[in-house]
């Protein structure tokens, strides 16, 4: 085992987790599955919701959440440390000489993998029998950018063999080259040759719509084939972006415990979660003190107090074992009587006036001066998307796919801290905006859209998860105030990200009606104070008015406002584009759908379903 590379935890959920390709600088590697993963030296992430949501979709065995495997820094400096890390493994297994154009596999003795222990990103393969090389060092072999994958989640290598020989049986054995003629990297300047027959064949053959590829059913992450697979593959190009989709679930941390004992527990409750004796407690202190001896963490409780705590809080998750999936009820709770909620060093709430100018439309503001989020991944699919909160909690959609042989008895998780600002609109407001005739024209609309896309994915019943026109409202709203935010205020694109309650009048939890924009980023802008001090008032109702101007107008005007929801399947926007209204795929809780900004103001096309007039 041989070290690659770095990537940071929350990469492996959103970017490049089980079963993506990470391009590397000489080569391209899939993340292996959960099977060849070493637990040893993962850390817990508690978080009992969101366990409790998981079990709802994947079933009881599944208990734990696991941080990815982190090498400590003195291992660095240790030779005979063992490799820790995220196993990979070199895909596609085609690879292609870049002084002669051989193309074999890397298990044909072709190449020979160099590994050089003090520079892992120099790791490559090599074609030491290449006829053309000059001097003494074999030249580099890279990994062919062709792919096969379906919509079933299956990826394989290009059928070399059977595509260069057009049917026929092909030669065995062969010596292929891949050549390209031209430097556009264009597919038709792309020919694959059998030296051994003279057969050839173009690459804009293999993207053609009418061949058909039939699908392997490999699973290359877990070593697995699945012979059943009726959906035909579809080639797909090296580092595309339809070749991997997480489906993520997340949930907010809010504490339990009001009194100090409760909320010391809460907080260490992974290391304190194996503590099954009083004598394992008392163990326990005398590591805290040695570590922190200046602030013992429990230094004002005794033994037994501790031991006590511990056991309720245990016995108060036994008995909750199998609470609602549901992960937004508690959290609307929370943010709506925010006076009543508890605190501790990772939840921390305050109201202030609703924003100056809108008192109107919106309750009080609430600042959320400190929150963590933990974030799952499920499985994923490829070529299409269906990674939007609400779909990744149904259990009729079987597309995704998992991240190890058997069921799986964790998940790899991500956590992150922050800041954030919860705006709760009033509900009798919104309700007499959703019973304008203009409004209940566009929410059927957006219903026929919604249809149309799900249908075109072959997912039924064809209305199941519509959320409404009252969402297409709060998420463009969502939208426009976190762009005016990273503006205006220096944020990067990727660190605001939203979190949409919406339901309504008598569905289960209902009414809601709120937006929480808060930092994801897992680095020192999560944590600096300026997302809450923006909920001032005065300030936050300057960036609200500031954010409806800028919906007026749209760099792609008229063609933008013109935009109505699509019937064909292919998304479900009214009028909003890159320009105005669409965020970073890890901001955006529904996958850049179901925003429209004509329901926010009027737009040259707008008919009467604008809420802020």
């Amino acid at each position: 085992m041989n070290e690659l590379g770095e990537l940071r935890p929350s990469q492996l959920i959103f970017t490049f987790g089980i079963g993506s390709l990470v391009d590397l600088p000489n080569m391209s590697a899939m993340v292996m599955g959960l099977d060849d993963w070493d637990t040893r030296y993962c850390t817990e992430v508690e978080e009992d919701r969101l366990v409790a949501a998981v079990q709802k979709r994947l079933g009881a065995q599944l208990s734990k959440l696991y941080r990815p495997p982190i090498k400590l820094e003195s291992m660095d400096r240790d030779p005979a440390a063992p490799a820790i890390g995220v196993p990979v493994a070199p895909f596609p297994r085609w690879m292609r000489c870049s002084i002669c154009d051989t193309l074999a596999t890397v298990e044909s003795g072709v190449f020979k993998l160099i590994q050089d222990p003090y520079r892992p990103d120099k790791t490559e393969y090599v074609h030491q029998g290449c006829l053309k090389s000059q001097g003494s060092r074999s030249p580099s072999a890279f990994s062919v950018r062709f792919l096969l994958a379906c919509r079933e989640g299956h990826l394989t290598d290009f059928p070399w063999l059977d595509f260069v020989h057009k049917g026929k049986v092909p030669c065995r054995p062969a010596t292929l080259s891949l050549r390209e003629f031209g430097a556009s990297g264009d597919a038709s300047d792309i020919v694959v040759k059998c030296h051994s027959c003279g057969e050839d064949r173009r690459m804009a053959d293999a993207f053609d719509p009418d061949a058909a590829f039939r699908c392997s059913g490999h699973h290359p992450h877990l070593r697995l084939v699945e012979h059943d697979c009726k959906e035909q593959a579809k080639t797909i190009l090296l580092g595309a972006s339809n070749s991997w989709f997480p489906t993520a679930l997340s949930a907010l941390s809010i504490p339990a415990a009001t009194d100090k004992l409760g909320k010391l527990v809460e907080e260490q409750w992974a290391k304190l979660m194996n503590a099954n004796s009083l004598a394992k407690v008392g163990f326990y202190r005398e590591e805290q003190q040695n570590y922190q001896s200046l602030i013992p963490l429990f230094g004002e409780f005794s033994d037994t107090e501790i031991w006590a705590a511990i056991e309720a809080k245990r016995e108060g998750g036994q008995k909750g074992a199998a609470p609602a999936e549901d992960l937004k009820t508690p959290e609307w709770q929370v943010f709506s009587n925010p006076d009543t909620a508890a605190e501790n060093r990772d939840f921390k709430l305050k109201r202030v006036a609703p924003p100056k100018g809108f008192e109107a439309f919106f309750e009080d503001t609430v600042l959320v001066e400190r929150i963590r989020e933990v974030r799952a991944l499920l499985g994923f699919t490829r070529i299409e998307s269906n990674a939007d909160f609400a779909e990744a909690t149904m259990l009729k959609d079987g597309r995704l796919t998992r991240l190890c042989r058997e069921s799986p008895k964790w998940l790899p998780a991500s956590e992150v801290r922050g800041e954030g600002i919860f705006l709760r609109m009033r509900e009798e407001v919104l309700l007499a905006w959703q019973n304008k005739a203009e409004v209940q024209q566009l929410q059927q609309e957006f219903l026929d859209s919604h249809k149309a896309w799900r249908r075109l994915r072959k997912l039924a019943p064809v209305q199941e998860g519509f959320p409404g026109i009252r969402l297409v409202l709060l998420h463009s709203l969502a939208h426009a105030l976190m762009r005016q935010i990273v503006l205006d205020c220096g944020y990067t694109a990727a660190s605001i990200r939203e979190r949409l309650y919406s339901r309504q009048p008598g569905e289960d939890g209902g009414p809601m009606a709120g937006i929480l924009l808060y930092t994801a980023a897992p680095d020192s802008e999560g944590t600096l104070g300026g997302l809450v001090e923006l909920g001032d008032p005065l300030t936050l109702g300057r960036h609200i008015q500031q954010a409806l101007e800028s919906m007026r107008l749209c760099a792609s005007d008229p063609l933008c406002s013109e935009h109505r929801p699509d019937t064909l399947g292919r998304g479900i926007q009214g009028a909003c584009c890159h320009a105005c209204q669409f965020s970073p795929e890890t901001s955006c809780e529904r996958g850049n759908r179901y925003l429209d900004r004509s329901v926010l103001v009027n737009t040259f096309s707008a008919r009467g379903t604008a809420f802020f007039e």
